[in-house]
């Protein structure tokens, strides 16, 4: 679904409005403190969960070469600040940058461990996360990035044995970064072999990827697959079509895969929260957003909810109510009829490292904002939870915004939906 994190970063996130930014350090805290009111007689099914970035080392670890011992000490305390929070569900970003946090035969050992791409650290931590977090009653959710190789364009940087230093024409620099080329089917099999390793290793709850696709738009620049283009874009009216039909093919054969080979293990997806402004297609969304998954990440995100292609839609809808460019209270029942009926599950994806940030509109250093989006939500019965960037806000929660949302709406324990 921050810029050295995950979203795209700064600049774009700005004009993109796509937003997800750098907070402060992370902090333990407690559980919520207060006397809940009498238990409901069933428990609700709602997911309530909290994405735990590791590029960049955004949330974890906290930094680069820490000891076996101190990564996993840091690891269990999100893990116990979900639970302190009443969230049921932790999506672990375990292939940030073409890598693994799992011993792969396929891909190198992410660098934000030890600090040097390739080394081992000494022990498994997404294996720990796993069995850790069903340990205390969460889900976990692997996200992985289908396409991202590195936030730099130097192929020289990477260890010699990384598959895009072996096949460096499956490269693309844009943008400051390294990316593999979608259009070609060769690089769609193996990410998705690299991806799907783990689900063969680890009862993993779901397979989760966020919001990057093709690349966010860079002024000036172009994503340069025209030789990839030439040689598999026979049969498409424009190339977009054909980036689209790359995308889709992604999403289906890896859907078809993970029910083949865990069929337990579910398939969500994180896109950024406007599919098409209206002005651009009449079935989009009152929105003006600069970004459009549709055309400029060449990812048909409704149709994908329409035919039911995975098993859950966590749009990130980071704006507040009343956002004259991508207002949350029109984005939550645009999702909610794509989503109707459908049987995909739809969880809203909630800008809590905005809440507190001086950079941000007057709304978000209101504690109220993100309950009042939970309180707005639970009005359209298509939405089954919330999920919240990120694992350092949740445990610092700068103004208490996340402390509101759960002394307000999770005052008691809640199972996923199943």
């Amino acid at each position: 679904m921050g810029r050295m994190s995950r979203r795209a970063f700064a600049a774009a996130a700005a004009a993109a409005l796509s937003g997800l930014m750098t907070a402060g350090d992370a902090a333990a805290v407690p559980a919520v403190r207060g006397t809940p009111g009498p238990e409901p007689e069933r428990a609700a099914r709602e997911l309530r969960g909290m994405w735990l970035a590791t590029v960049a080392n955004r949330d974890w670890p906290s930094r680069q070469g820490l000891t076996a011992a101190q990564q996993r000490a840091e690891l269990l305390a999100h893990l116990d600040t979900a639970v302190s929070r009443r969230l049921n569900a932790v999506i672990f970003q375990v292939r940030p940058t073409a890598d693994a946090l799992w011993p792969s035969p396929y891909e190198p050992w992410c660098e934000y461990l030890t600090g040097v791409q390739g080394q081992d650290p000494g022990w498994d931590p997404l294996g720990t996360a796993v069995a850790e977090a069903h340990a205390r009653g969460l889900e976990l959710h692997a996200w992985f990035n289908p396409y991202r190789i590195a936030n730099h364009t130097d192929p020289t940087r990477l260890v010699a044995t990384h598959p895009a230093r072996l096949h460096p024409e499956w490269v693309v620099p844009y943008g400051g970064k390294l990316y593999y080329n979608p259009g070609l089917p060769e690089v769609r099999a193996f990410v998705q072999d690299a991806m799907l390793d783990a689900v063969r290793r680890y009862r993993i709850d779901a397979v989760h990827w966020d919001d990057y696709f093709y690349p966010y738009p860079v002024a000036g620049q172009v994503f340069d697959d025209d030789a990839a283009y030439a040689a598999h874009g026979a049969g498409f009216p424009d190339k977009a079509a054909w980036r689209r039909h790359n995308i889709d093919r992604l999403v289906l054969e890896t859907a078809a895969r993970i029910r083949r080979i865990r069929p337990t293990t579910r398939f969500g997806i994180s896109p950024f929260g406007v599919w098409r402004n209206a002005a651009t297609d009449a079935r989009g969304s009152d929105t003006r957003a600069g970004v459009q998954t549709y055309d400029d990440l060449h990812a048909d995100t409704r149709k994908w909810v329409r035919e039911h292609w995975i098993d859950y839609i966590c749009p990130q809808v980071y704006w507040n109510i009343g956002f004259t460019a991508a207002d949350y209270a029109k984005l939550v029942p645009w999702w909610a009829e794509v989503a109707q009926g459908t049987g995909v599950r739809l969880y809203i994806g909630e800008a809590l490292y905005k809440a507190g940030d001086p950079a941000q509109p007057t709304a978000w250093q209101d504690p109220a904002e993100l309950s009042r989006h939970v309180a707005l939500a639970a009005g359209y019965p298509q939405v089954r939870g919330h999920v919240f960037f990120s694992a350092k806000e949740v445990g610092a929660d700068r103004i208490g915004a996340m402390a509101r949302v759960v002394a307000d709406h999770y005052r008691w324990p809640a199972r996923p939906p199943r």
